[in-house]
């Protein structure tokens, strides 16, 4: 007997990306309205399933969905800002039970770049402590669960926006990127993730005086190559000279014949597993079969625990200076008992350094920024894995475990995305392809600074070759049919 479709399982517009919903908008087919409460629709039965939402106002979005100008390239289409960005009306609370509550009362250029694309928030996607740690398993708000098994871990510190994305509650949602933030948990749930370049996009509102600032980029997480594409346009600066072409992206160039490094050991020096370096390779063969040149190669040579070392060092500052703003903010409601173990340990071993120490640190990443892109000499692109494994249990690495051994699988999960992110790369993982086990894993593409819309020819160019969409859909459809 064929089973009756219901709301709680099944809309028209779960289907589509965000392009093809703010076309509806834009076309006078559809209201604004109706994406926003199928959105809802979707998240109140999906949400239990993977635990992505920090915290939502479905008010407040129909608010905004009745008002939104219906001219912007995301006309109308729902989605979510992470929990570490502010965004005027919903709470931030950066993950953390210390500002369990807090409302925004603004927002930065970044988020009014957002509004003025027509996007609808609905809320704030989970993410990790103040986005330390690459599982998301807040003491604040649980485990995220990765919507292919729901026993594994979508990474971190994206992990709410990437399973909210990969699970169909919203088609597209923003996320942030320090060392691999938005690729990595692309990866591990079947997403296309981009990075751009450093300076790309309007500000975000981070101090630019500290010394992490330089790493995080803005983004999003999307099903579909044009979703990210129309989403950097959105959010670039208007004036760089370098800025990606306001027109349809099906009208992009192709890539052309590009030449491609490949190679396979981390920054450690490490090998994949053996299904990663498949997929790697078969990644390579593809690109070969489209006509470009790839040849192995070693990879960047750098000191990555010299890296991780300047790297952990230059966090504690910054979380030592948040603290301090807060401190001051709150008076005696500053509670640090409500902040997670290993960000009392961060931000400890950061107290006794002198601003020498600062700029040893900041030396030893920019000495690693030369040798990444001495890696890139002579090449238009490198290929790796995005991560050397595919997505780990829940449980493993939670914010409670011994320090230094959060430290060592941070530093083994950003061990081929941090490259491209103290060059300041535009880099990108694209799901390509499955493990044996039915596992998403992404390959990593990275081009030299301020080549972002190369990235994203060659990105249309492996979507038609080898499209990973129907995959999405088809687990977003298995998952509709669950009972919660």
């Amino acid at each position: 007997m064929e089973r009756s479709l219901t709301p709680h399982h099944y809309d028209e517009f779960a289907h589509l990306d965000a392009t093809a919903q703010a076309k509806l908008v834009r076309n006078g087919d559809i209201k604004a309205i109706e994406l926003t409460e199928a959105a809802i629709d979707r998240i109140e039965h999906l949400n239990p399933l993977v635990n992505a939402i920090a915290s939502h106002d479905f008010d407040l979005a129909r608010e905004r969905a009745r008002t939104v100008p219906t001219g912007g390239v995301f006309a109308g289409v729902p989605t979510l800002i992470k929990d570490l960005t502010a965004y005027p009306g919903h709470t931030v609370s950066y993950g953390s039970r210390l500002f369990a509550g807090l409302r925004a009362n603004e927002g930065s250029a970044y988020t009014a770049s957002l509004d003025a694309a027509g996007l609808v928030t609905l809320g704030k996607s989970a993410t990790s402590e103040f986005g330390l740690i690459g599982t998301t398993e807040s003491l604040a708000n649980g485990a995220t669960r990765n919507p292919w098994d729901r026993s594994l871990s979508p990474g971190g510190s994206s992990g709410g926006a990437v399973a909210a994305v990969a699970v169909g509650m919203v088609p597209v949602a923003h996320a942030s990127d320090g060392g691999g933030s938005i690729r990595g948990p692309s990866s591990f749930t079947g997403l296309f993730g981009f990075k751009p370049s450093r300076g790309r996009t309007v500000s975000n509102g981070m101090p630019p005086d500290l010394p992490t600032t330089r790493l995080i980029s803005e983004h999003c997480v999307s099903r579909s190559v044009r979703d990210s594409y129309n989403w950097l346009l959105a959010t670039q600066k208007p004036d760089i000279s370098a800025g990606l072409a306001p027109a349809d992206i099906a009208t992009l160039p192709r890539a052309k014949r590009l030449k491609i490094g490949v190679y396979h050991r981390d920054t450690f020096g490490q090998s994949p597993a053996p299904g990663v370096e498949t997929i790697t390779n078969k990644a390579a063969a593809l690109c070969r079969h489209l006509g470009h040149d790839v040849r192995e190669i070693d990879g960047p040579r750098m000191n990555a625990k010299a890296n991780g070392k300047a790297y952990f060092a230059l966090t504690g500052f910054a979380i030592n200076s948040l603290l301090a703003q807060a401190r001051n903010a709150m008076g005696p409601a500053f509670d640090p008992s409500l902040l997670e173990p290993y960000t009392l340990d961060l931000a400890s071993r950061a107290q006794t350094l002198t601003h020498e120490d600062i700029v040893a640190c900041t030396k030893v990443l920019e000495a690693a920024t030369a040798a990444a892109n001495d890696a890139m000499e002579g090449f238009d692109v490198l290929l790796c894995p995005t991560i050397g494994f595919s997505a780990f249990p829940l449980g493993r690495h939670g914010p409670d475990h011994a320090p230094a051994e959060i430290d060592a699988m941070i530093a083994r999960l950003a061990s081929y995305t941090v490259v491209a992110s103290l060059a300041g790369w535009p880099a990108m993982s694209v799901p390509l392809f499955m493990t044996d086990s039915d596992m998403p894993i992404g390959c990593h593409f990275a081009a030299a600074k301020d080549r972002d819309e190369l990235l994203f020819s060659l990105a249309l160019e492996l979507e038609e070759a080898n499209p990973w969409m129907p995959r999405l859909l088809d687990l977003q459809e298995r998952l509709r049919w669950l009972n919660v």
